[in-house]
């Protein structure tokens, strides 16, 4: 049976928008299943940081772009100062984080004006603050005005057991190989939904990762490359659905491999819903 999203809360009464959020927040797995907590909005957490398991790691080992994006998302700018949505997000991975086991965000708010808030951030080891893993930055939008009144969310992580062989974030997010090629997210549910009810920046940015991914094992010959970097640009809300990510490798000679990809609505006539740029570095 298909899930309902329970709808838009920019298009709910104010008296119920805190509870609308809460219920929003509590259904969405993208935080909870990758055990990201988030300060002020999430109750009794004061760190913004996350586990590093082997579903954020590539075959080699190192960090994925992805996990980045879901961990310190871009810009930042929280539920309680409105309704926010990102716009642009990039990530410079400089350090492939092998033996690390937690992250920690460390944010830096540029500007937050009445409709548009730019920041970046350092991505640094939990254990060794002066180990910086990778760098980003950001900006968004505000879709509208919250009333007063919000109160943080218990909102418990998922018991997720580090594994080699646990499943991929792909897998666990219900990320299908198209038969038309590329990946599927067959449409928008709670667990991938924003409050606005369109389709969150998580399953986004897994699912372009893994489209530029196997792409670049196309070329490569095989799975033994790094991502340096990944940029990624919100064009239109997902709203209906199925949204297939592809990916087309740009330069297929040199120790770099560098891949455009994007997500496009099929329930909107293939409306393009993001775009990605990745560049990748060989391993061997």
């Amino acid at each position: 049976m298909t899930k309902t999203v329970p709808g838009d809360i920019r298009h709910i009464p104010p008296e119920k928008h805190w509870a609308h959020f809460a219920r929003s927040w509590k259904a969405l797995k993208t935080y909870t299943y990758l055990g990201k907590e988030t300060p002020y909005i999430d109750a009794g957490v004061v760190e913004e940081t996350m586990p590093l398991r082997h579903d954020m790691r590539n075959a080699g080992g190192g960090i994925m772009v992805a996990p980045l994006c879901i961990l310190a998302p871009e810009p930042y700018w929280r539920d309680d100062a409105c309704v926010p949505a990102p716009v642009s997000m990039s990530y410079q991975i400089v350090d492939p984080a092998h033996d690390v086991t937690r992250l920690l965000v460390q944010r830096d708010v540029i500007h937050v004006g009445r409709q548009m808030g730019f920041s970046r951030s350092r991505i640094v080891d939990y254990h060794n603050h002066d180990r910086i893993i990778a760098v980003a930055c950001g900006s968004g939008v505000s879709l509208g005005d919250v009333p007063p009144g919000f109160e943080p969310v218990d909102n418990p992580l998922d018991a997720v057991v580090d594994a080699p062989d646990m499943p991929s974030l792909r897998d666990a997010f219900g990320i299908t190989a198209d038969p038309g090629g590329g990946l599927a997210i067959a449409g928008v549910t709670p667990e991938i939904a924003t409050p606005h009810a369109t389709l969150h920046l998580g399953p986004i940015a897994i699912a372009l990762e893994g489209a530029a991914m196997d792409a670049a094992a196309c070329v490569a010959g095989g799975d033994a490359f790094q991502a340096e970097s990944g940029t990624v640009l919100m064009v239109k809300p997902g709203t209906v659905g199925p949204f297939v990510a592809t990916a087309a490798v740009v330069n297929p000679q040199g120790t770099r491999i560098a891949v455009e990809a994007q997500l496009a609505d099929q329930g909107m006539a293939g409306r393009i819903v993001a775009t990605a740029s990745f560049v990748f570095h060989r391993l061997r």
